[in-house]
């Protein structure tokens, strides 16, 4: 699922993962896709890039069967011990390991369509879900719109933030922008602990697709799309978008 370099620590290093959740907490785009499966009474649920497991174990919670997948073990060690954690099939690996399923629906969140820059491995991975879905079953996920360019906020002076770790330690985050190629973006994240003064770096690429070329490589790989989405109250695309939000259905 997510590009897993030896520099790219976010996923595979305890002390970063530990700050996951605080980094990327409940919000607009868990509550959508909560929506979304209590709309479609989706039975069964694949969770591809479930990292530690949030939107999974509430999903699960909620009564849907559901199949979380990750190739990074110290996320799904996180996500395995939530409550709701037992009510899960978790499997480390990426979505091949999840095929013939059967899914009404599968789900990549928290941006990780971008994680795959990799043309091939992209297409990869949308044949992994027409496999895993039952005919007319959803495929749904978010990419970030490339004509709001985030990229340009990514500096050590506007992305700065701090974040309370077990109340007490806080932790100093920041994105330094190395460099833009076509739709790719590298960039590192700087995680540096006041309590011990340690600085840890991961290096990350995104690829910032754009809705025409997200809409073709769906349908090449099987997939009629059902909706187009701006936000998550559910706007229509247009040039303000900051998401590229899509439901597909598997034909």
């Amino acid at each position: 699922m997510r590009s897993m370099t030896a520099t790219n620590t976010l996923y595979t290093d305890p002390r970063l993962v530990a700050l996951y959740d605080t980094l990327n907490p409940f919000g607009a785009d868990t509550g959508f896709y909560l929506a979304l499966a209590a709309s479609l009474r989706a039975s069964h649920i694949v969770d591809i890039g479930c990292g530690t497991g949030l939107l999974t174990c509430e999903l699960a919670r909620r009564g849907h069967a559901v199949t979380g997948i990750d190739p990074a073990r110290a996320m799904l060690d996180v996500a395995r011990r939530r409550p709701g954690g037992e009510r899960v099939q978790w499997i480390e690996g990426d979505a091949q390991q999840a095929s013939d399923t059967q899914a009404d629906l599968a789900l990549m969140t928290g941006h990780v369509a971008q994680v795959f820059v990799d043309d091939l491995d992209w297409r990869a991975t949308l044949a992994a879900a027409y496999r895993t879905l039952r005919p007319g079953g959803r495929l749904a996920f978010e990419s970030r719109h490339p004509q709001s360019a985030p990229w340009k906020a990514w500096t050590p002076e506007a992305s700065l933030r701090r974040i309370s770790v077990d109340g007490d330690n806080t932790v100093k985050v920041w994105h330094e922008l190395i460099e833009v190629s076509g739709e790719c973006v590298r960039f590192v994240t700087h995680y540096q602990f006041d309590a011990t003064g340690e600085e840890l770096v991961s290096a990350s690429e995104l690829r910032f697709r754009s809705q025409s070329t997200l809409a073709q490589t769906l349908t090449d790989s099987g997939f009629s799309i059902a909706h187009w989405y701006g936000d998550w109250s559910g706007a229509p695309v247009d040039e303000q978008s900051r998401e590229l939000i899509v439901i597909a259905v598997r034909d």
